[in-house]
């Protein structure tokens, strides 16, 4: 549902040999026990192993391809140009050319779990706008400068944009939260073919042709998270209002590792990914996924895993929490 009307938007995923394509049988079973009423496409993307990913085994294995079809998804192949094996997630970025131009789309990474009705979130596709679940990860301003402020203000004056309007005035100067920052875990807007463009054309420029501004910061792994806000700001968008506070909340949960869910989320979170995940033609095919297999089937994420964090306190830094599951053996990715 948008502001705009019922239109549902298209729907884009990114899967491919490996751990993708069985996250994305998460995502779509949970799509479907959750939203129901979702009609519009679910648009699976696939990076064919050709172009930048040359050499590497991307092709969807035959039983996840078929129910990612039994369950309505279409699979449309690509071939990535720019990104590819030497950064994947610049696949986010290409796939974006896969579907219909002047559309509104919303893009969700293949490791999100649908908990709550998706149809019903009241997108604004012509205000885009970005996941907000992000910690301080970039840039980081060397110890003479530039600051945080002088960083962010040459990329918006690069592509000639207004950065005085992107401030969040709430928060002081220098503090990495005054400055548009996005998690790119999930991001929508109005025409997929000219926001696919900016993505792109301003990803390589900074990738290509770092200004000097950019010169001791590192791009790898956040060129997506750094060239997003402009991109949404260019569009005539910004931080997400309150009538999306379910995504990253109560409809949509960016677990990033599967451990990392059972470690972290609440057993609602838990109850719905096993619920979705419980029929046996999904079973048989997810099971064949190590962490799948002895995280939800095996049921050691609830026997295992939820003890050693059932005390943890609030705000323990997720690094701490990665590192306890690996110094246990739980670290199934």
């Amino acid at each position: 549902m948008s502001k705009h009307g019922n239109t549902q938007p298209n729907l884009l995923i990114v899967a491919q040999a490996g751990r993708l394509e069985y996250e994305a049988l998460i995502f779509l079973t949970s799509l479907r026990a959750a939203a129901p009423d979702w009609t519009a496409p679910v648009i699976v993307a696939e990076p064919l192993p050709e172009g930048a990913w040359a050499g590497h085994d991307t092709r969807i294995s035959q039983p996840c391809r078929d129910l990612l079809t039994d369950l309505g998804a279409q699979i449309r192949p690509f071939v990535a140009e720019h990104f590819g094996a030497a950064y994947p997630q610049g696949n986010k970025i290409e796939a974006l050319a896969l579907l219909p131009p002047a559309e509104p789309f919303v893009f969700f990474d293949t490791d999100t779990l649908v908990t709550g009705p998706l149809d019903r979130v009241p997108f604004d596709f012509g205000r885009p706008s970005a996941s907000m679940r992000r910690e301080g990860t970039w840039p980081k301003p060397p110890l003479y400068g530039p600051g945080f402020g002088a960083i962010w203000k040459s990329i918006y004056d690069r592509f000639g944009l207004d950065f005085a309007s992107t401030l969040d005035l709430s928060q002081p100067d220098e503090h990495w939260e005054r400055y548009l920052y996005f998690n790119a875990g999930w991001f929508f807007g109005a025409d997929s073919a000219e926001f696919g463009r900016r993505f792109l054309n301003w990803a390589l420029a900074l990738r290509d042709d770092p200004h000097n501004e950019l010169a001791c910061q590192v791009m790898v792994p956040w060129l997506d998270q750094v060239v997003l806000p402009p991109v949404v700001h260019s569009l005539g968008g910004g931080r997400p209002g309150p009538e999306l506070d379910g995504l990253d909340g109560d409809i949509t949960c960016h677990y990033r590792k599967l451990p990392l869910l059972y470690a972290l989320q609440d057993d609602t979170v838990i109850e719905r990914l096993e619920t979705a995940v419980a029929d046996r033609s999904v079973k048989r095919v997810l099971r064949e996924w190590e962490p799948a297999r002895k995280l939800i089937y095996q049921e050691k994420g609830r026997q295992k895993v939820r003890p050693i964090f059932a005390d943890r306190a609030r705000g323990t830094p997720e690094k701490q929490i990665r590192n306890q599951l690996k110094s246990r053996g739980w670290w199934l990715v």
